[in-house]
């Protein structure tokens, strides 16, 4: 089918008080395992690709983006497509013409005058391209190349007060927040700040989304959604899935040598992990 807006599949959850499950995809194998899954689950996707992913690919974002279109158009389930984590400017206008319908600037990591005045600029733009965008306030932690951060810590929430004011002057459509949750993690063990999460729902007029969800519970995931989450950003259990299962079976068949012999288990892998945490995150959609 042809592809749908990130912002109407996260209109949508949020007015049922569901949230879309949105994937990071790093190689064809991830993207035909996330389809592949939401197909199983009937349920509607969003494909990720992030910054760090473009360099991976050598720092070409089109080979990747045309891969994911395509297999977005061939989808029994509606699929859209977001650049995600995108802090070079020139990254974030190739956006439109690469088939993305929103984009997250990060710039979080700057001073919050400098996150907003940076925020209100690339919003500014993507609004006149068309452009979705997601910003983020807080300090989620755990992407390559930051320093180790304490999800725990303190001042590392989004605080609802500047959060509000952070929304209403850089003109986002949707806002990751830090409530305990963090990227990369490699075990489910993270726990939510549920009453900050409250607190942010009730004081702002855009949809939430939750980073690091690889890290969280299936509990946990469920209580956010219903707290107020409309967006749930998984990559990391992705990775883990066909890590370990691409691991198990070289272990077991050491003579293999085709690629597609493990490659197939490893998507596969992610095929039945994408499959039960769209259900998680979104039942019955």
């Amino acid at each position: 089918m042809p592809l749908v807006t990130t912002g109407e599949l996260v209109a949508g959850a949020a007015a049922r008080r569901s949230a879309v499950a949105a994937f990071n995809v790093i190689t064809l194998e991830h993207i035909e395992a996330v389809v592949a899954g939401a197909e199983s689950a009937r349920a509607p996707v969003v494909l990720q690709v992030s910054e760090n992913a473009v360099k991976f690919r050598y720092g070409r974002l089109l080979p990747l983006a045309a891969a994911a279109v395509a297999a977005a158009e061939r989808a029994e389930v509606p699929v859209a497509l977001h650049l995600d984590h995108v802090q070079s400017d020139d990254l974030l206008r190739q956006a439109p013409a690469a088939g993305f319908s929103s984009v997250m600037y990060d710039a979080a990591r700057l001073p919050y005058a400098d996150n907003l005045a940076a925020t209100r600029a690339a919003a500014d733009w993507a609004h006149a391209q068309g452009l979705w965008i997601e910003a983020e306030l807080g300090q989620i932690g755990g992407k390559e190349g930051q320093p180790a951060l304490d999800a725990h810590a303190p001042g590392a929430r989004t605080d609802p007060a500047e959060a509000r004011a952070f929304v209403a002057d850089s003109g986002v459509d949707a806002l990751a927040v830090a409530v305990g949750s963090s990227h990369a993690m490699t075990t489910r063990t993270a726990a939510l700040d549920h009453e900050r999460l409250k607190r942010l729902a009730t004081t702002l007029d855009v949809p939430l989304v939750l980073h690091g969800s690889s890290g969280v519970p299936d509990p946990e995931l469920t209580a956010a959604v219903s707290g107020g989450i409309a967006k749930v950003n998984i990559g990391t259990a992705l990775n883990l899935a066909m890590t370990g299962a691409i691991r198990a079976h070289l272990a077991a068949h050491p003579e293999a040598v085709d690629s597609r012999t493990y490659l197939s288990v490893g998507r596969e892998a992610m095929t039945q992990a994408v499959a039960r945490l769209v259900q998680v995150v979104s039942p019955g959609a």
